[in-house]
């Protein structure tokens, strides 16, 4: 495994203090995976430039660019590259947690975003982020210069998960707040009423939103690893409740297997996209998913 591809685990980038060199080895880590994968050519999409094809206008050229490199390069038009995005970040108490894995859950996500982030505007493509508890929080306008991707890492750098949470009410605040259609990126544990996260869900996609929705756990949520005597706290109300863990890890598993499930079958009937995540797996999953919504909307 190269060295850039080692910045795809969650353990290795725990190491890398600052958030804009955890984003610059996360994407360059996939760069280099995806050279070997079916997915090859995205590396070389995420450019400002495409080669002269036969065909093409011949004014078109960047000649700067032949300058350089003794080659015919045409710069890509805004309406050939640009998608607008949206990070839509949950900053519930619950996304804290973590049992044994280097990153929680909420750290997961900000190098997530911050990856994202880092390749929608080397594309030129504008990104927009909000975050939210019970409230919106914070909200930066979808913008494209490469000065915007600083202040979308300033406002994650800040970012605390200490509130209660409210993902279907923000949801729908997001939804009549973006007129324009938009990819929204929704970046949370989902451990509110599903009911009420489907139906925000419904109305971000009848308002014309294209949606991913990246479904983040602990590993520790996903596998049950414990023994004997657990006490198990909810993180928002603070209440706990000691549990048998061989009793209840059948049917917890069951339950999480059936809620993930629930996302998933939703997300396929209202034409979204669901991206079940654990703090355990590198993050080349969740940005291949990401690439491939972005490829399939030209």
């Amino acid at each position: 495994m190269s060295s850039a591809e080692q910045y795809l685990k969650p353990e290795v980038i725990q190491s890398i203090a600052r958030l804009d060199l955890r984003a610059k080895f996360i994407v360059e880590g996939l760069l280099a995976g995806l050279h070997a994968s079916p997915f090859h050519g995205f590396s070389v999409e995420f450019s400002e430039h495409r080669r002269y094809e036969p065909g093409d206008d011949p004014k078109d050229i960047d000649w700067q660019v032949f300058a350089r490199t003794d080659r015919f390069y045409i710069k890509k038009y805004q309406a050939e590259t640009n998608i607008i995005g949206y990070l839509l970040m949950d900053l519930s108490r619950s996304m804290a947690y973590t049992y044994r894995q280097t990153l929680t859950k909420f750290d997961y996500a900000i190098c997530l975003a911050a990856s994202i982030s880092y390749l929608m505007i080397h594309q030129q493509d504008p990104i927009g982020l909000m975050t939210f508890d019970d409230e919106l929080r914070a909200s930066l306008p979808a913008r494209s210069r490469r000065s915007h991707l600083g202040d979308i890492l300033a406002v994650l750098q800040r970012c605390k998960p200490t509130g209660t949470t409210n993902i279907g009410g923000n949801l729908r605040r997001v939804a009549s707040m973006i007129r324009h259609r938009s990819l929204m990126m929704l970046m949370s544990d989902l451990l509110a009423d599903p009911d009420d996260i489907i139906d925000a869900l419904r109305m971000l996609r009848y308002r014309g939103h294209d949606v991913i929705l990246f479904h983040i756990l602990d590993e520790a949520e996903v596998t049950f690893p414990f023994s004997g005597s657990v006490d198990l706290l909810e993180p928002e109300s603070q209440d706990h409740e000691i549990v048998d863990a061989a009793g209840i890890r059948a049917d917890y598993l069951e339950a999480v297997a059936e809620l993930r499930e629930r996302y998933r079958s939703t997300c396929l009937s209202i034409g979204a996209d669901y991206v079940p995540l654990d703090t355990s797996m590198p993050f080349d999953k969740a940005l291949v998913e990401f690439l491939s919504q972005r490829q399939a909307r030209f």
